[in-house]
């Protein structure tokens, strides 16, 4: 695979490359050494694009849960445990709850990486939530978010994210003064 698009959120470009320089190495490194073609897997079903054979977002994942795995990447979960103080006084909360989460899909020396090759929301909610979440329970201290390329989702089922919507929405969101630094990276399967 190969990174195509940089755009830096809060600084994370310049915080990244001079603070954790050797991370970012390693994850550029990681990139590059998935073999995207072997995750060209799924065949489509949908109207738009019957029997097309498009990139699996599954195998796609897996591909770089092994690839960081080998390098001492770890995922890294923050149990929940949610409040009750909001409840009317005559509502009991349902026991399902215990035992919820949140996950960062890989944590090395407080760099946090997500990789989203899912809906749209999720690529927003990394950076401007799930990111932040992480850094205030002081695991990590910058982010990092690789996200397909336009023309790289248009090959893979409808409604994945990708790049240019991220950074079309942190343009116009701006910087909130709880964000952290963070870099997305553009990748394509090219």
């Amino acid at each position: 695979m190969k990174i195509v698009g940089e755009y830096s959120f809060n600084g994370g470009s310049t915080v990244i490359g001079t603070q954790f320089p050797a991370e970012l190495a390693e994850v550029k490194q990681l990139i590059a050494s998935i073999d995207s073609e072997q995750c060209k897997t799924k065949i489509s079903r949908e109207k738009t694009m019957p029997g097309k054979k498009l990139y699996s977002p599954r195998a796609l994942n897996k591909a770089f849960k092994t690839a960081f795995a080998g390098k001492n990447w770890v995922t890294y979960r923050i149990p929940c445990t949610y409040p009750t103080a909001y409840y009317s006084s005559d509502y009991q909360p349902d026991a399902s709850v215990s035992g919820a989460f949140r996950e960062i899909d890989f944590v090395k020396n407080r760099v946090g990486v997500e990789v989203q090759f899912g809906k749209y929301a999720f690529m927003v909610y990394n950076v401007c939530a799930k990111m932040t979440i992480f850094h205030n329970s002081d695991v990590i201290d910058v982010g990092i978010e690789i996200v397909p390329i336009k023309a790289f989702a248009d090959e893979m089922s409808t409604g994945v994210s990708y790049f240019e919507q991220i950074v079309w929405d942190l343009e116009k969101r701006g910087v909130a003064d709880i964000d952290i630094p963070v870099l997305i990276l553009g990748i394509s399967h090219t």
